[in-house]
């Protein structure tokens, strides 16, 4: 190795970071690890925060209990975030203004959800991402009664069948056809609508949200949006009392959650020389297929890095099985311990109501929809590109799913 490995230094407390030190532990590293988190919340798993940590039916979503960081001489420094870094220096700028000098540097600093620009600050306007967001959301639950979720990707439609388990009612709106639609296809998004339009949810899709109505607001024809010169300061004690559509339709809301998507937490990085996709490729930082990024001593992984695939193509794989088959994969180079590269087939899985859906695969290189079996809430379904199994996806069919990642794992690599 260039320069030995005494210190590393993880950013980013998420599941990413803390498979990281866990996995360089159990390599067999024996020198420094520091795991900082921006947040003052121990690693936590995100998954229940949007459902059953919502709903009120778990408050425990610690990753490792706190004695897990000293017998692992894990450094864990919380409330501070990177602000900057030397990449020359091996140094990084935290926000409390002091510096930490590393050996080798993990970027694992996530996601943040993305917000829409025009809506004010407004009480009962919600995004979901950390553990204070959710805990926000779910007090508000204890009072909601109707509900606008602003996205049906994973999140939207998780939290969709939370809030209508908790009786409240539920507009779900979405500018693709379907809900999933990006994520799944328009055939199978089709037959999550339908669940979600069983359990008594207002489904509309193929509109989009041009405002937000407060208590600031007079009446609808004075609803906040971009094209107002409503003054901020006057709207800090507002509440939110509605949505109006691209359609011109008018719903009304106590309660409004933004699943828009995120973006990858690299801002602290503007002026390093470590390489960034662009944000029309999704944005984060570029590695070769174990999380090197071609500078010297620094690594990233999980949701902000875009790392190269199979295919030959940089990629951000935003799955929670995902984190902890990088961190393995990444700890071993890092350390010249060479792990054999299991063939990768991507998993990620969502519960909504009391359905597990499950993909296996890559949805988004298939040309073609089979559905397999069609049972109402349960279905299958095999996608594939010019003939070849590309993806499973499969809503309360977990035994048919898992049995065809063999299948998947030997077909053909799609370019």
């Amino acid at each position: 190795m260039s320069h030995s490995v005494e210190h590393v230094l993880i950013v980013g407390a998420g599941l990413a970071g803390l498979r990281t030190a866990e996995e360089l532990r159990r390599a067999g590293y024996e020198g420094e690890i520091t795991l900082l988190g921006d947040e003052d919340r121990a690693p936590y798993d995100r998954p229940p925060l949007s459902k059953q940590f919502v709903r009120g039916e778990t408050d425990d979503t610690a990753l490792r209990p706190s004695e897990f960081f000293q017998e692992n001489r894990i450094d864990l420094r919380l409330g501070v975030a990177a602000t900057g870094v030397d990449t020359g220096a091996r140094q990084v700028t935290l926000s409390d203004g002091s510096t930490l000098g590393y050996d080798r540097l993990v970027i694992a600093t996530g996601l943040r959800p993305r917000r829409i620009p025009s809506f004010p600050q407004a009480r009962g306007v919600h995004v979901l991402r950390t553990h204070d967001d959710a805990a926000g959301l779910r007090e508000h639950l204890g009072t909601a009664q109707r509900a606008v979720v602003i996205g049906a990707g994973f999140i939207g439609c998780e939290l969709t069948a939370s809030f209508r388990e908790r009786g409240v009612d539920v507009v779900l709106v979405e500018p693709q056809p379907t809900p999933l639609a990006a994520a799944l296809g328009e055939q199978i998004g089709a037959l999550v609508a339908r669940m979600h339009l069983e359990e008594g949810v207002d489904v509309r899709c193929g509109v989009g949200v041009e405002s937000l109505l407060t208590t600031a607001t007079d009446d609808d024809s004075n609803s906040v949006s971009a094209q107002t010169n409503t003054d901020n300061s006057a709207l800090e004690d507002a509440a939110v009392r509605g949505v109006r559509l691209s359609d011109g339709s008018v719903v009304e809301a106590d309660l409004v959650v933004v699943g828009v998507g995120s973006v990858p937490v690299t801002d602290w990085l503007a002026g390093s020389d470590i390489p960034l996709a662009a944000p029309a490729d999704g944005g984060g930082v570029l590695t070769d297929e174990v999380g090197r990024t071609g500078v010297d001593g620094v690594w990233a992984l999980g949701d902000v890095a875009a790392w190269r695939l199979g295919t030959g193509r940089n990629r951000r794989v935003e799955h929670w099985t995902n984190a902890g088959e990088q961190a393995q994969l990444l700890a071993g180079a890092l350390l010249g311990v060479n792990h054999p590269a299991a063939v990768h087939v991507p998993y990620v899985w969502s519960d909504q109501y009391n359905v597990k859906i499950q993909v296996l695969g890559n949805p988004g290189l298939a040309d073609e929809v089979r559905i397999i079996e069609d049972q109402g809430r349960k279905f299958l379904a095999h996608l594939f590109r010019a003939g070849t199994l590309v993806a499973v996806v499969g809503a309360g069919m977990t035994g048919k799913v898992m049995k065809m990642r063999a299948q998947l794992a030997g077909a053909q690599p799609v370019a």
